[in-house]
């Protein structure tokens, strides 16, 4: 492949606290950058860029890495925006709509599946995001659940199994049986994802219950997540942490203990706005977790119940409007910080020998992703083609 300038880029932002600025997004003006093989080989001044094979002049635009989306339920059927109606009117979330969406999976056709999850994809794409986490979990049976994780390893390499999402109805009645059935056949018949995940709330499962597919999963080599905190803490967070989890997601309720384990721990704890959105709960404090420490992240969550948003700049606008962080910091969680909660070294940020996975905006500031909150800011997404992430 040829080697590419970038040049006459505004704003720069390298996420490599060693270049310009020297703050975690490492911002540069003025700046430039060049991509050879697919990957980034140099960065820096304009004035100074070396030559390449092509030139592309940014024209003065903000420049960012691509965006991590690392918490994503995309490949499902079926629709529940009453149920937003409904919680908008008043009614509480408590996760019981997941039957529904479980109902419409299984029902429907692989091709279905692809063209529906594909529309969600390539607004996810258009959006800025070039790596992303897919799960399973709406088929809550062997078979469909091996299904969904082939489906999404069609996507991503990012596969989540995520078979202890809630207990399945025909399986309320010997819940222990449902455990033992995820932490083993389906488990072993889902092998060729890289997570597993459990939801671990009220309504879910509960300590033990997680503790036990999770534990089975690391004996699988299969890395681990969870969702925690959405609802109410159980003591998911204390889990997450003592079973070294790349990332605990939700986090809406946590208490000052479980911000020191965090902040103690490399477990990253993924925020997901749109759902405190979706779901008119309490926005968690992000400011609160940064100033002690916490790693974060920023997510879509990307599902038909609770957060059916596709826009990572949208996501960015709650947390700095909601959350308490600042705009370099969203754009971080939304970058970097994704790319730790994957425990990926490779995306999440443009310095050298990172991938190529940048996002060119229609703005001269990454400042307005959340100064122009619902406008479509994403000019170009390059993203490299010599890997399924």
């Amino acid at each position: 492949m040829a080697s590419r300038l970038l040049t006459n880029i505004g704003e720069l932002l390298t996420n490599d606290p060693t270049l310009g600025d020297e703050t975690p997004v490492g911002r540069l003006h003025d700046a430039a950058l060049v991509l050879d093989d697919e990957r980034v080989v140099w960065v820096g001044a304009a004035s100074a860029a070396p030559d390449a094979d092509e030139r592309y002049d940014v024209g003065g635009l903000a420049v960012l890495p691509g965006f991590v989306d690392s918490h994503t339920h995309l490949i499902f059927a079926g629709e529940r925006s009453d149920e937003f109606e409904a919680r908008m009117a008043g009614e509480r979330y408590d996760g019981g709509g997941i039957a529904r969406t479980v109902a419409a999976t299984r029902a429907a056709s692989d091709e279905q599946l692809r063209d529906e999850s594909g529309a969600r994809l390539a607004a996810l794409r258009a959006g800025g995001v070039t790596t992303l986490e897919v799960k399973s979990g709406y088929a809550l049976d062997v078979e469909g659940e091996s299904r969904l994780v082939a489906l999404a390893r069609e996507v991503t390499s990012e596969v989540t199994f995520l078979g202890a999402h809630v207990v399945p109805q025909d399986y309320v009645a010997d819940r222990d049986a449902y455990v033992a059935l995820v932490a083993g056949e389906m488990m072993m018949r889902c092998a060729s994802a890289k997570w597993a995940d459990v939801f671990c709330d009220v309504g879910a499962f509960d300590v033990d219950e997680a503790r036990e597919v999770l534990v089975a999963a690391r004996a699988r080599g299969l890395a681990r997540r969870l969702h925690a905190n959405q609802i109410a803490d159980i003591g998911a967070i204390a889990l997450a942490v003592e079973l070294d989890c790349a990332s605990v997601d939700h986090c809406t309720h946590v208490s000052d203990v479980d911000v020191e384990r965090l902040a103690a721990s490399s477990t990253v704890a993924t925020l997901l706005p749109g759902a405190e959105f979706c779901t008119r709960s309490p926005y968690p404090s992000g400011r609160r977790l940064l100033d002690a420490g916490v790693t974060v992240a920023l997510a879509t969550d990307c599902n038909p119940g609770t957060s059916y948003v596709t826009s990572m700049s949208f996501v960015i606008a709650l947390a700095v409007r909601e959350m308490g962080l600042s705009v370099d910091e969203a754009v971080w969680a939304a970058t970097r910080g994704g790319a730790g909660a994957l425990r990926r070294a490779d995306v999440g940020h443009l310095s050298v020998g990172a991938r190529g996975d940048l996002v060119i905006l229609n703005a001269p500031r990454a400042a307005h992703l959340a100064y122009r909150p619902g406008s479509s800011l994403v000019r170009e997404v390059w993203r490299c083609e010599s890997d399924d992430a």
